[in-house]
């Protein structure tokens, strides 16, 4: 089978902790064949149909040099996407205007005949701050709002909140606020622009001393273990990306109970590959453009998460 990864810029890889590579790895260890395109690099015009310029990658066993590829830019070689066996979507957040773009790029591919994951409208569908609100038996007091005065009632009745914004990634501003209400105002001012933006506004779990786990699901099944991104330095975001410690360990009672309930309705949906945020007992975000986690839990644990996640897209491939 011939893989297309839609990602960031290969030279950007991390290999030792990037999740896509850990696809690319388990997929050319099985005889498949690898390319690779940026969203950029996909295209369309009346008369024909969507196209990605694309590199034909081979993996290495030097960490140095960890790829070779049979074009580079800018002679990239173009392929109609519906020719490839899958087209595997992995560009990482922002969710913002162009790659909203691209998923309609990836839809009209599909309507070709080109075999996406996760499919472009289940990522369209599914932003990853507002789409626990479908499930409310499992997430904490939680407020989506624009008004400022909606963000103090909230403060007000709860004491100790988190206020983020919607389009962040990485802990990228996420702000706690105490019962002392320190810079509440100020805090308000940044996220919401004068009243321009929505806030996600959402009771502390305190639980977030043990850790925010990222569950995965695979084909609407939970992974056995997760990751536990726990806080470091005073910090309260458990985010890698923000210095957070990251701890394997297996799926607690209640985090099964999350995921068996959610993981198949996603599943139904296109959406292959999901990554639940858990504090506690609580769902707090579901990651639905590019989660992570699958070489930590690896390292830690042996649980070959690349090796189910390509076992769940030849059984998809193959209805």
């Amino acid at each position: 089978m011939h893989i297309l990864f839609v990602a960031d810029p290969l030279e950007s890889f991390k290999i030792y902790k990037d999740t896509t590579f850990a696809m690319m790895r388990e997929a050319q260890r099985r005889g498949h064949r690898i390319s690779a395109c940026e969203v950029k690099d996909i295209t369309w015009q009346r008369g024909g149909v969507v196209t990605a310029f694309v590199r034909d990658i081979t993996l290495t066993c030097d960490a140095d040099v960890w790829f070779t590829a049979a074009q580079h830019y800018p002679d990239e070689r173009p392929q109609a996407l519906k020719d490839f066996g899958c087209v595997v979507m992995r560009k990482d957040p922002p969710f913002d205007s162009e790659y909203f773009y691209s998923t309609h790029l990836l839809e009209q591919a599909e309507r070709e005949g080109a075999r996406v994951f996760n499919k472009p409208r289940a990522l369209r569908d599914h932003p990853e701050k507002l789409a626990i609100m479908e499930f409310p038996q499992f997430i904490g007091p939680t407020l989506v709002t624009r008004d400022a005065s909606d963000i103090k009632r909230f403060h007000a009745e709860h004491k100790d909140i988190i206020l983020k914004p919607l389009d962040g990634m990485g802990g990228m501003g996420i702000f706690r606020v105490k019962e002392d209400g320190l810079n509440l105002g100020s805090i308000i001012e940044t996220l919401n622009k004068d009243g321009a933006q929505s806030v996600m506004v959402q009771k502390f779990l305190p639980e977030i001393v043990h850790g925010d786990k990222r569950v995965l699901v695979i084909g609407g099944k939970p992974v056995p273990q997760c990751l536990a991104r726990i806080p470091q330095g005073g910090e309260v975001r458990g985010n890698l990306a923000a210095g957070g410690k990251g701890v394997a360990q297996p799926l607690s009672a209640r985090d099964r109970e999350i995921a068996e309930a959610i993981g198949p309705i996603l599943a139904a949906r296109g959406l292959l590959l999901a990554g639940i945020d858990v504090i506690g007992d609580c769902v707090t975000e579901i990651n639905v453009t590019s989660p992570t986690c699958f070489q930590e839990i690896f390292d830690q644990t042996g649980c070959d998460v690349a090796a189910l996640f390509i076992n769940a897209l030849e059984e998809a491939l193959s209805i």
